[in-house]
């Protein structure tokens, strides 16, 4: 319910690793330039179904516009297409150099999304101290989820206990977590040798903000849902001085989720926390898909890419995980 798949080069190499295993997935809009108008959202689209190749005809793109001030002509031409909006502050992540400056100024399209019956997905941060941004960003969410009782509001890849705390709060606020957010803190990035694959934002939190996302998602809670924010960027953009904020979990999601799952017996939960629940929230009917996990041991590829085009390092790489995707 959050994935990054890029453009060109960068969407050919990575695509497979999602529509293979998933039935479909929210596809952030955040290109240079962004997603802003029907016209480029169908034709991204279709780039999409393409670069998924024989994987197409089961997996469906659950298409975003990058979220400024539209009009009713112009998210009425999207709807074909459209699945929802995807808000970005201002500079608070990559490519969100177009993200509004003022939540207040963008009522009226909140208003038209309410009545639309368009989802509002936000980048739920601020631009204060690092640790701080997602918590500060919560005010916000509570006056749009009472201001627009009837929009449903998407609190993407949270990182905290309180965002957490929140969810129960208001009937119309959901939320997506990520796989690595179950499982790292700012530990495993910044605690011993910079670990720059592991970098995003919103970056990792304390080990209490990681207990309480994995004992909601552990436990199915009912708003909540599996967003992979899985992130490609080239080695040379990670491995560098002014790393690029991403992880790339595509490659090892499921087999890395079955294992977590199945190490607090909790198996019986999964299949709830990846699709169940956002099939529920969003009304979605996904293409007809089965996948088989089976408990047996491989190694995750130090690298993604064959060096004729980009080149990623996946979550995991060189790691040795217990499931498999068998078939």
């Amino acid at each position: 319910m959050h994935l990054h798949l890029r453009d060109g080069d960068m969407l050919r190499l990575v695509c497979a690793d999602s529509a293979g295993p998933f039935a479909g997935a929210v596809i952030m809009p955040n290109l240079v330039p962004p997603v802003t108008s029907a016209e480029v959202l169908t034709a991204y689209r279709a780039r999409i179904l393409e670069a998924a190749g024989p994987h197409a005809a089961a997996f469906q793109p659950l298409m975003t516009l990058f979220f400024q001030h539209y009009t009713e002509a112009q998210l009425a031409a999207a709807l074909p297409d459209l699945f929802a909006v995807k808000l970005y502050p201002h500079g608070v992540t990559t490519n969100s150099e177009s993200g509004i400056h003022s939540i207040s100024a963008a009522d009226p399209t909140f208003r038209l999304m309410e009545e639309m019956g368009i989802p509002l997905l936000v980048h739920g941060e601020t631009t204060g101290f690092v640790l701080d941004r997602e918590t500060e960003f919560l005010s916000v969410y509570e006056t749009l989820a009472t201001r627009f009782p009837r929009l449903r509001i998407v609190m993407e890849h949270i990182t905290t206990a309180a965002a957490v705390t929140l969810l129960d709060r208001f009937e119309n606020l959901h939320a997506t977590v990520t796989a690595h957010h179950l499982i790292i803190t700012l530990d495993d990035v910044a605690g011993g040798m910079l670990q720059p694959h592991l970098f995003c934002k919103p970056i990792a939190k304390r080990p209490s903000d990681r207990d309480a996302l994995l004992a909601a998602a552990l436990a199915a809670h009912p708003k909540l849902m599996m967003g992979s924010d899985s992130a490609p960027h080239p080695r040379e953009a990670k491995e560098c001085c002014g790393c690029a904020a991403g992880v790339y979990s595509a490659p090892v999601l499921l087999p890395r989720l079955a294992q977590l799952f199945a190490d607090h017996g909790a198996l019986d939960h999964l299949q709830a926390f990846i699709s169940g629940n956002a099939c529920r929230i969003h009304g979605l009917n996904p293409p007809d898909k089965s996948i088989t996990l089976v408990r047996e041991s491989w190694t995750v590829p130090t690298r993604c890419g064959d060096g004729s085009g980009p080149t990623v390092v996946p979550w995991e790489a060189g790691s040795e995980l217990e499931w498999r995707v068998k078939a």
